[in-house]
């Protein structure tokens, strides 16, 4: 039996949160947690747990201790507040195992309030739907690098209507079938036993399009020779990146092969692919075997050639490649490679162990497109990058691996594959 929070502002749409909570009770054996985060009280027997209640179970010291000092707040503090209360409601509803699946209803106030409280309150693979009049548009600041699913509700939630009330009862189908699923297999992994649950080595691998063939090849030999290894690819979108970090700090993963490294190339040239300053961090902190590359370091991505920023478009010494039509690359230059070598080699030594991290330096390439006769073929930046890492890990303990072969030789993908079942223990054949 499926419990199922459902978060809305009842003060502004309360019919519509009503119904949606009316479809989603049609379905047997299911029950609904009605969370108000509206400004104003609003009484109604559904309403579980109103914006009262959140304050007087959540509130701080420094926060209002009334409705009268909430209702006062301006907009933003308001749902600054909110979120944060509902967070923690959240929090303690998960712990305690009492919630299977979460679902909210709203314009962009409501989804701007109900987005952070999932992400932050509940991990990856915990059920996560957002009915919403802006999931049509850039949906990247709600979602992050999380596993919400966001449904457009094509017309305004401004009262219901046909439209309204088919989109409703599909997203009362969606958030029970999830929350089904999710409530099968938990129980399913509590039967199996901790010990057999965690049986697989869970191993990250970052790849982009021009690493694919390297990321395969490792991903094959890894699961192929090592049965119990189990292999995670992230997309090294900027998203991906996040993703895969914010799974290593939450003990998700064992271990990452972090090959293509292509997001440092995006935040600091500007490229619309970066994955924040913090990139490169979890691992280290973490303190898990962590092969790195630099895989697609020798680009940064924009969208449709018009959108590259003119001082790139008008340089006559700077290379763009139309990857497709939404995606325009720019070759990283000498400077720029240097700057990335540098920001690389600080992040790796900041701390944790030296023994478990190792740099992996593919000489032949850094993707498809810098091979030699490729377009992005450029020696002297690849080997500005080359020579910045080799002298920022000087002296750090940090093993660095040179190779003549290029990202997507399998040669290459294979040793570093070796590479990484000797950090775990895996590994009795390797020779170095």
């Amino acid at each position: 039996m499926p419990t199922i929070v459902l978060i809305g502002t009842c003060d502004t749409k309360l019919a519509e949160i009503l119904y949606l909570r009316s479809q989603i009770l049609l379905h047997p054996d299911t029950s609904v947690i009605l969370i108000d985060v509206g400004r104003q009280s609003v009484s109604h027997p559904a309403i579980t747990f109103g914006p009262s209640d959140l304050l007087s179970h959540y509130a701080t010291s420094s926060d209002p201790s009334s409705m009268e000092e909430l209702q006062s707040l301006p907009r933003n503090q308001l749902v600054e507040l909110m979120t944060r209360l509902c967070t923690r409601h959240i929090e303690y509803l998960f712990r305690q195992g009492e919630i299977q699946g979460i679902i909210s209803l709203g314009g962009s106030n409501a989804t701007s309030l109900a987005a952070p409280v999932m992400r932050n309150a509940l991990p990856i693979g915990f059920p996560k739907l957002m009915v919403s009049t802006v999931a049509s548009g850039d949906t990247g600041p709600y979602v992050g690098e999380t596993d919400i699913t966001m449904m457009y509700s094509v017309v305004d939630v401004a009262g219901l209507n046909g439209v309204l009330r088919g989109v409703l009862e599909n997203a009362a189908g969606a958030v029970v079938g999830m929350a089904n699923a999710y409530q099968k297999r938990t129980a399913e992994r509590e039967g199996r036993g901790r010990e057999e649950e965690r049986e697989k080595v869970r191993v990250g691998i970052t790849m982009f399009g021009v690493t694919t063939p390297g990321v395969d090849a490792i991903r094959q030999y890894l699961e192929e020779k090592y049965p119990v290894i189990e292999t995670l690819v992230f997309h090294a979108t900027g998203h991906g990146g996040k993703a895969m970090e914010r799974l290593v700090r939450a003990g998700e993963l064992d271990a990452v092969i972090d090959l293509t490294t292509t997001e440092l190339a995006d935040e600091l040239v500007g490229g619309v692919m970066s994955a924040g300053p913090d990139r490169m961090r979890a691992a280290v902190e973490k303190g898990i075997p962590y092969v790195v590359s630099l895989g697609a370091l020798d680009m940064v991505n924009f969208g449709p050639k018009g959108t590259v920023p003119e001082k790139f478009r008008k340089d006559n010494t700077r290379k763009l490649y139309e990857h497709n039509p939404t995606v325009t690359l720019l070759r990283t230059s000498v400077e720029e490679c240097k700057e990335i070598g540098r920001r690389m080699c600080e992040k790796l030594v900041e701390g944790g162990d030296a023994s478990n991290i190792q740099v992996w330096i593919p000489r032949g390439g850094l993707s498809m497109l810098s091979v030699p006769g490729a377009p992005f073929e450029d020696r002297d930046a690849d080997e500005a990058l080359f020579g910045t890492v080799r002298e920022g890990l000087k002296g750090s303990g940090i093993l660095i691996r040179d190779d003549n072969s290029d990202i997507n030789d399998k040669g290459f993908a294979h040793d570093v594959a070796e590479a990484m079942a000797r950090l775990l223990g895996l590994s009795s054949d390797y020779r170095s």
